[in-house]
């Protein structure tokens, strides 16, 4: 089966997280042939890419956000628009549920220039009326700037080129989601959804923070995110998500229970299973194998850190990743030196199997995760964590129902960094609770986190996929 994957951000620009998944991904899926359309930010990184693909890979197809701000107005837009298509235009501006099938005609089928669309009257009209109905006590320069930021990329995005496959299978929701949709609604196939993490609600928390977004448009941002959740779980034919509450939440957002499955993420156990616990030396070494990016909070690591080594002499904090912020990172350097901290190393990209040697336990301080590979690895090497209570930590960490292991480390809430600080302490004080906590780790993963058990479900779906339209497998 020829699969189209959509990725948005990651493979094959990034190394770690959901990359280094979808890599091994591939590789271990030889029967199929993969094209991959990818969504990058930047045109500057066009062919960029950090992995060799496997041979199964046959083609990549590139799209770039910022490439929709070059694109040129092609003069007056000479489009007399039908009630159907002015009411699927209204609804996509108020983030409804705009007639999908009405615009992929108009931006991909017609082949409309967004550029000339948003500096139409048309276009000025349907604003006017959704402020004066929806927005009237807010600036109209606000809305009008804000609604053409959010519009340009999704009208770009659907007049894109559209590789051929068999099915199409987006790794996120968001941009990512719009183009499986677009695969589906042009070649009339199938389409999938895997979602690592709740791809809308990462971007809630973004945008709350964000300082580039209007306060007054915040909401309208958020809603944007969810309008293109919705419309991949309205049309997918599978949504998959890592753990039990993920697939609750899917439902809550308005995905059918029936087309919602559950596949829990899985490690080679064997590649970390062998890995010799560090031998006392005096010292006890923390890892963190985490991006430097701000939705994994390095910074309240740094603060929790900073508050354990006045508690504990001989700590150490390893923070073992590359740079997915510079901005950011810079910032996380400048902490350290402000806080005077001696015992924080930035490794960058390390060989984990090699590096969890020097290791006595794990620590993640994200705002938000899926199901974390690096804590699935952190256990197979019989290395408890602490975690922050995001995505489903707090199930690895004590288990679900029906297991029985006990429990593999501590959790506390995100951003808490004496809660932080007084779970490291737990584990730092006492070698026979790292070790038994390590061994429940271990056992846990062996029992339900394992790379073959993942792809057999995997390989579950194309099956399903094949079956529903009678192809026969060879």
């Amino acid at each position: 089966m020829k699969i189209c994957l959509i990725l948005e951000g990651c493979y094959p620009y990034v190394f770690g997280g959901v990359s280094t998944w979808m890599h091994q991904y591939i590789n271990k899926m030889k029967e199929h042939e993969f094209v991959l359309w990818v969504i990058g930010a930047k045109a500057e990184n066009r062919g960029k890419f950090v992995y060799e693909f496997p041979e199964n890979v046959t083609e990549v197809h590139e799209v770039f956000l910022d490439d929709a701000l070059r694109m040129k107005d092609t003069g007056r837009l000479r489009h007399s628009f039908s009630d159907e298509e002015t009411q699927s235009l209204r609804e996509l501006m108020l983030c409804g549920r705009p007639d999908w099938e009405v615009l992929f005609r108009l931006y991909h089928d017609k082949h409309m220039n967004p550029m000339s669309f948003l500096k139409s009257e048309e276009f000025l009209q349907i604003l006017i009326e959704c402020c004066e109905e929806h927005y009237p006590y807010i600036a109209f320069a606000d809305a009008f700037h804000t609604m053409r930021s959010m519009l340009l990329p999704v009208l770009y995005l659907m007049g894109t080129e559209v590789p051929k496959a068999d099915v199409y299978h987006a790794i996120c929701t968001g941009y990512g989601g719009l183009l499986a949709c677009l695969g589906g609604y042009v070649n009339k196939k199938d389409v999938l959804l895997t979602e690592h993490g709740i791809y809308t609600r990462e971007r809630e928390e973004e945008i709350i923070r964000a300082k580039w977004v209007v306060p007054s448009f915040k909401k309208q941002w958020i809603s944007f995110f969810y309008m293109l959740s919705d419309m991949i779980y309205q049309r997918a034919f599978r949504v998959t998500s890592l753990f039990t509450n993920a697939m609750h939440t899917q439902v809550s957002m308005g995905c059918d229970k029936d087309k919602c499955r559950v596949i829990s993420n899985g490690i080679d156990y064997d590649r970390l299973s062998g890995i010799p616990l560090k031998e006392p030396d005096g010292w006890i070494d923390i890892g963190a194998v985490v991006r430097l990016a701000p939705i994994k909070d390095i910074k309240t690591m740094i603060y929790a850190f900073f508050e354990l080594s006045a508690r504990v002499q001989n700590v150490r904090l390893h923070i073992m990743g590359g740079v997915d912020d510079e901005e950011y990172a810079e910032e996380c350097y400048a902490l350290v030196d402000q806080l005077k901290i001696k015992n924080i190393i930035f490794t960058g990209r390390v060989d984990i199997v090699k590096y969890m040697e020097k290791l006595d336990f794990t620590i993640l301080t994200s705002i938000s995760e899926g199901q974390p590979l690096s804590v699935l690895e952190s256990f197979a090497a019989r290395r408890p964590c602490v975690t922050t209570d995001v995505g489903c930590c707090r199930e690895l960490l004590e288990g679900s129902e029906g297991d029985s292991f006990g429990r593999a480390g501590y959790y506390v809430a995100p951003m808490y960094r004496e809660g932080l600080a007084d779970a490291m302490e737990k584990l730092c004080v006492s070698e026979p609770r790292r070790r038994r906590m390590g061994e429940n780790a271990q056992n846990r993963v062996k029992t339900y986190y394992k790379h073959e058990d993942m792809m057999e479900n995997y390989r579950k779906v194309y099956r399903e996929v094949e079956e529903k339209n009678g192809w026969n497998r060879i």
